[in-house]
């Protein structure tokens, strides 16, 4: 699999570029950021590249940062997110905007973006919180300290609320998931949303 090109940059688009290695020129699907940081035709570029195949098919994603590399892989890895919404979504929002929107569980800016529904704004968020922290830049990480400094953790009935709304709305019935929230919030530990739904969607996973 191509994980990296570097070569002459012969072609610029919006949303894909036509890079010259030795000779084969290849052409990537890039995202609106990527675009915006490249260099005019004729420079010499370096591209983190995801090669994508399916079926016959093979596409190749380039980003211009390791970092919104691997930003695309965790929003592909969600079921509903495929390689060209991501890269879309990439292109929309920065990938702070993008961090920050899930680790909040900020679903309306989630689903401001083209193709982002409700439900896939849910899985979002419950499947990438806890991963996707990593991610963020040094800036971001500042803004959530100052903002979180000293705050009271959230009651259990509020957790036990933001949970059932998040399956509710992921399409389970409201009686089978208050079930699986009591049972995932009988098994300890220190509790989140993000542990609560987890465990919840194993317990209806199992049915």
């Amino acid at each position: 699999m191509i994980a990296h090109l570097n070569g002459n940059l012969l072609a610029k688009h919006a949303t894909t570029v036509i890079l010259d290695v030795g000779g084969v020129g290849y052409e990537v699907t890039i995202p609106l950021s990527t675009f915006y940081d490249l260099e005019d035709a004729g420079a010499q570029v370096r591209l983190h590249i995801y090669t994508h195949v399916r079926e016959e098919v093979l596409q190749l994603y380039g980003f211009k940062t390791i970092r919104e590399r691997e930003l695309f892989l965790k929003l592909i890895s969600v079921s509903g997110i495929g390689p060209k919404l991501a890269i879309s979504m990439i292109g929309i929002m920065s990938a702070d905007e993008i961090i920050a929107s899930i680790r909040t569980n900020n679903l309306a800016r989630l689903t401001s973006i083209p193709g982002v529904g409700k439900k896939t704004a849910e899985r979002l968020v419950i499947e990438l919180r806890d991963k996707i922290a990593a991610l963020s830049s040094p800036a971001l990480e500042e803004a959530f300290a100052a903002q979180t400094g000293g705050a009271a953790p959230a009651s259990e009935d509020a957790l036990r609320d933001d949970a059932l709304s998040a399956l509710v709305n992921l399409g389970y019935q409201k009686a089978a998931a208050e079930k699986a929230i009591t049972s995932a919030m009988q098994e300890g530990g220190e509790l989140s949303v993000e542990v609560i739904l987890r465990r919840s969607l194993r317990q209806l996973a199992r049915g």
